[in-house]
């Protein structure tokens, strides 16, 4: 398959973009390079995939509505994993509009240009944070997701509302996937993990929200990418009008919504002692109050995950920071040769 992958220098676009090169697909990755974390770490993604048959890389914005016409004039794809995205809760506080710059009008160029010229199959990521503030868990597919409670949760609830529409009009067959606090090797400084392992390294005093009473479905970033290549094999094919259910939507779109949580929530004291055995190093904790646009748990429910396409993120939070830990250290040591 030819597949585009958009945020290929991002950390879940990076991982998937190595996967589908060993499984002998062909990879057109586009990124910006934003710089609203380390430009470098990312650049230093592409390095480990520029080199591979199979890859190669577009510098584009997704929301510049005529790069994004072109590149499909220019290029014939058989499916679409868009991973690009203003990600962070908090900077969606400071800088409302590149949210909707990134994650909307992103969205509607690239389902524009799959209207214009149709693929097998488009697949989005959304986020957990969509679930806003549900009390319900597990959180489920089928929750009402009305209550977002950040800009990003709520740009990301309309992605989910934009690609149904465009999946209802033009048979455009769509998935959207509710990742779940991914964490792992490569992976992105702004979240907390990252910033926890630094800052311990360093002897600096990490900052724990909620007074470290917030509880996290991590999951790891192998099982992430295994979630998205098993289901960008499996396209929608019955319409939501003609699902089983009692109450059907009156919908023609070939479209379906899955979580991908490792389906065992983690306290964060308990992560952050985690880290500090993996370390060796005891941490200094700073306990403040819960943060703007946070919410007190996240938690998967992947029933429909493992019906569908026969998998369950299982990568033990213990396996997961050691491994995030070993490739910290050793990518911080290159840095400082």
């Amino acid at each position: 398959m030819n597949i585009l992958v958009t945020g290929a220098a991002g950390f879940i676009g990076y991982h998937l973009s190595q996967r589908l090169l060993a499984d002998g697909e062909q990879v057109l990755g586009v990124d910006n390079l934003s710089d609203y974390y380390d430009v470098d770490l990312k650049k230093a993604r592409l390095g480990q995939l520029q080199p591979q048959a199979g890859f190669s890389f577009q510098f584009l914005d997704i929301s510049d509505r005529a790069a994004m016409q072109m590149l499909f004039q220019n290029q014939t794809f058989d499916a679409v994993v868009h991973l690009a995205a203003q990600a962070g809760v908090r900077h969606s506080l400071e800088n409302p509009w590149v949210y909707l710059d990134s994650n909307i009008t992103g969205l509607v160029n690239l389902l524009e240009c799959c209207r214009q010229q149709p693929i097998q199959h488009f697949v989005f990521a959304s986020s957990s944070s969509v679930y806003g503030a549900n009390t319900k868990i597990p959180f489920s597919v089928d929750d009402k997701v009305d209550y977002p409670v950040s800009l990003y949760a709520a740009s990301k609830r309309a992605n989910e509302l934009l690609a149904h529409n465009y999946s209802h009009l033009y048979g455009i067959p769509v998935t959207g996937l509710r990742f779940f606090t991914v964490y792992g090797p490569w992976g992105r400084p702004d979240m907390a993990y990252f910033k926890f392992v630094r800052s311990i390294e360093a002897g600096n005093p990490i900052d724990v929200y909620n007074f470290g009473k917030m509880q996290r479905d991590f999951t790891y970033i192998d099982d992430i990418v295994e979630g998205i290549v098993r289901v960008l094999k499996h396209p929608p094919t019955q319409r939501l009008a003609d699902l089983d259910v009692p109450f059907p939507p009156n919908s023609n779109a070939l479209y379906k919504l899955y979580n991908i949580g490792n389906n065992k929530p983690i306290e964060l004291l308990t992560f952050i002692e985690l880290i500090e055995n993996a370390l060796g190093k005891k941490a200094e904790k700073r306990l403040l109050p819960m943060q703007p646009g946070e919410v007190t748990i996240t938690y998967a429910n992947v029933d429909d995950l493992i019906r569908d396409v026969g998998f369950s993120p299982a990568t033990p939070i213990e396996v997961g920071i050691d491994r995030f830990v070993k490739w910290y250290q050793d990518y911080s040591s290159k840095l400082s040769t």
